[in-house]
């Protein structure tokens, strides 16, 4: 169906302590109900790795498990959004993006098992610094902090457009942000994976209206520009607290008609201390064609880090060789290879990653 195995389990009812067999990886054991989307419900649970398989020596540790909603698991559409978002975190490790365990059945019900992220979306921390701007000179996040989460996010999506993934969802509530600083990109339900074909269904392009670029709101075809505009938004955001074009007297439609007709006020109207180069750079990366922009997501973050006179970190200079290693193993044709390669090659130098995004 999407090129992942599904793992079967025997007749269960869903809920606390039910488990998952994950095969070579061992087992999963609900806990309780964390929160719940459109798409489906998010569940605590603990991951018991196999004794005999290659992580027997892996103590257990906390998971999160998302069931596609009860209400859509006789929705063909629906389940095949599902199965997307496992193929695209399937051929994916970075370290910041959410890790991928597998897609398994519980009695007819898609699950994804994956990595319990211990912390708050990117657009929750940002409405709680707005919420305290009484004691905060600046409208949102100061530079240095929104550029610590920007390069992270960067690196991610340098990554996975190296495997030819378009994430086409890219906003702040799918950039989880961990206790430490690191963050985590999530939420692949409408990602474009290789193997598939674009299709204009004629009907209203998936996203999210506020974040899209011009050529997604018009169901245009699609390259990595797209997701670097909706990451450029992302990052007005970060440092203005509001996004260019949404508003509350704005619909869905009308915040979408926006991206097509509109030009973002420059961020120096609403940030005062903004330098006069920060509007070019944000002029170029929200260009309404892409071909103006920036062409990958390294000399996006490589343009933005010289013209600001941001220190090159250890952090940076990985993001830009995990991208090669993902790009070269893409091109060898070997997706399964390139996933585990690339995380062979984050577990070498993690530490020095981590390190670098925790300070």
């Amino acid at each position: 169906m999407c090129g992942v195995p599904i793992v079967k389990a025997a007749k269960i009812t869903i809920g606390p302590g039910a488990e998952l067999d994950l095969e070579d990886w061992g087992r999963a054991v609900l806990g309780h109900a964390v929160g719940e989307g459109g798409m489906g419900v998010v569940y605590r649970g603990w991951l018991y790795y196999n004794p005999a398989g290659r992580f027997a020596n892996t103590p257990p540790h906390p998971i999160a498990v998302k069931l596609l909603h009860p209400l859509l698991q006789g929705k063909a559409r629906a389940r095949k959004l599902f199965t997307r978002e496992a193929t695209a975190l399937a051929r994916l490790s970075h370290p910041n993006i959410v890790h991928f365990f597998g897609l398994s059945d519980f009695d007819g019900q898609l699950a994804l098992v994956m990595e319990l992220v211990h912390g708050e979306a990117l657009s929750e921390l940002i409405a709680r610094v707005r919420a305290e701007s009484r004691r905060n000179p600046l409208p949102a996040l100061p530079l240095a902090q929104a550029w610590h989460y920007f390069a992270q996010l960067l690196g991610a999506l340098a990554s996975i457009h190296g495997f030819g993934i378009l994430h086409r969802d890219i906003k702040s509530s799918n950039v989880l942000v961990r206790g430490d600083g690191v963050i985590k990109v999530t939420d692949f339900g409408i990602a474009q994976v290789p193997a598939e074909e674009a299709r204009n269904t004629g009907g209203m392009a998936p996203g999210t209206g506020a974040y899209m670029s011009p050529e997604q709101v018009l169901n245009q075809p699609l390259d990595p520009r797209a997701d670097l505009y909706s990451a450029a938004i992302v990052l007005y955001e970060m440092l203005t607290g509001v996004t260019p074009f949404d508003s509350p007297d704005r619909n869905e439609l009308m915040v979408r008609a926006a991206q097509i007709e509109q030009v973002p006020a420059p961020l120096s109207s609403i940030l005062k201390q903004a330098p006069p180069i920060l509007d070019m750079l944000m002029a170029r990366a929200l260009a309404k064609d892409p071909a103006m922009r920036f062409g990958s997501a390294v000399e996006l973050g490589e343009t933005f880090r010289n013209a600001l006179g941001l220190p090159e970190t250890p952090g940076w200079s990985l993001q830009k060789e995990l991208a090669d290693v993902a790009k070269t193993m893409s091109q060898l044709q070997m997706p399964a290879l390139a996933g585990a390669e690339l995380g062979q090659q984050a577990a070498r130098v993690g530490t020095d990653i981590m390190a670098a995004f925790r300070k």
